[in-house]
């Protein structure tokens, strides 16, 4: 067993104890069985077939949380708009209007490999 998947094993180990402490864990579990008896889980989309492909890493469980919840990293929505200015820079033809744009781009070019390093 790798180190990186001990470490990993460790954290759902105690990610699962904590969940099992919870104190509305009797309650959740009710609540959980009696939709199971009233059928709500019956025909869900997609019962029956196998399921995606997916990254099994931590880091891919993360990703993929955070993609089905429409969140996205902060250099991601970065580069969207820096890629929006510098269009925007191509089809303007004032100086000053170029220049604040320009400015604009440099200022985010940082933030943007900021935040990649962060």
């Amino acid at each position: 067993m790798t180190q990186r998947f001990a470490r990993i094993a460790a954290r759902l180990r105690r990610a699962y104890i904590v969940w099992m402490d919870h104190p509305l864990i009797d309650l959740i579990s009710a609540k959980i069985r009696a939709a199971e008896a009233k059928g709500a889980f019956d025909n869900l989309p997609g019962a029956g077939k196998p399921l995606p492909p997916r990254d099994p890493s931590v880091d891919g469980v993360l990703n993929r949380i955070l993609q089905e919840n429409g969140a996205e990293p902060a250099f991601v929505s970065l580069s969207k708009e820096l890629a929006r200015l510098r269009a925007e820079l191509l089809e303007t033809a004032d100086r000053t209007e170029r220049k604040r744009l320009m400015t604009d781009i440099s200022l985010l070019e940082a933030k943007r490999d900021l935040a990649r390093k962060g």
